[in-house]
């Protein structure tokens, strides 16, 4: 073969070469493209919570002169960590599957058990409670998107103050207080008994929860025996406005 013909026979295989390399090229970038101009926002959801109790976000004693270190141990390592196991009981028994948000469970509680009502709210209330603390902070207010709906929605975060409290006061017995959004998207205050919450659909106020507050007594008493409502006062040095906004921001 002559140094022609092989000169001629090289490029040719190299234009071949290059030509389908361009076509590879231009396919992805095509697909790149079009996968960019159809993509759209990722919903934006809370965190979901399983069956399994988590860790603690601070040390026993973070939070105290307002939580005691002891009532701190004790309510997580043995209330809600029994309420965590009793959970995943009930689900064994009643064929639950705990891959699954426990939210879905608690949507239609009505369908289910006692013990999975009073041990999934029980489990679902506490993980929640948890995060809605922070050691302790000077000034401690929600700031953002999350004050100027409370304003709005109660007149001045003093007023809300005052209407969360008295829900946590009045509520008869054991219980929890909650800020919530309810179906049309409005900020509400409310109180349930025992171990429900607005998630359940057997509960008198129905909505997505915010901010959460155990007024079980063994959630205080070791500090403020029955003065439930200086707990309150004092709890509110300790909310994690930061993780209230965020959960705001994602509904």
């Amino acid at each position: 073969m002559s140094s022609i013909s092989k000169s001629r026979r090289k490029f040719i295989t190299n234009s071949a070469k290059g030509a389908i390399a361009a076509s590879v090229g231009l396919s992805a970038a095509g697909t790149f493209i079009a996968s960019c101009a159809e993509a759209k926002p990722i919903a934006k959801t809370l965190v979901f919570t399983n069956f399994d109790q988590q860790p603690l976000p601070y040390k026993y004693d973070a939070l105290e002169n307002v939580i005691d270190a002891m009532t701190m141990e004790i309510h997580y390592s043995k209330h809600a960590a029994a309420y965590s196991k009793n959970v995943k009981e009930a689900a064994a028994a009643e064929g639950v599957d705990v891959s699954k948000p426990l939210e879905d469970v608690l949507a239609k509680i009505s369908k289910y058990s006692a013990k999975m009502r009073n041990n999934g709210g029980g489990h679902y209330n506490h993980e929640l409670f948890w995060q809605c603390m922070r050691p302790k902070q000077i000034g401690n207010i929600a700031t953002g998107n999350l004050q100027t709906a409370i304003t709005k929605t109660f007149g001045s975060f003093d007023e809300f103050k005052k209407q969360f409290a008295t829900a946590g006061t009045t509520r008869f017995g054991s219980g929890w207080a909650w800020l919530y959004v309810d179906a049309g998207k409005n900020l509400k205050i409310g109180s349930t008994p025992n171990q429900d919450n607005p998630l359940m659909d057997t509960s008198e106020i129905k909505g997505t929860p915010l901010l959460a507050l155990d007024v079980w007594e063994h959630a205080y008493y070791l500090k403020y025996q029955n003065k439930r409502a200086d707990y309150i006062e004092n709890w509110w040095n300790v909310v994690n406005w930061d993780f209230v906004q965020q959960r705001f921001e994602k509904l």
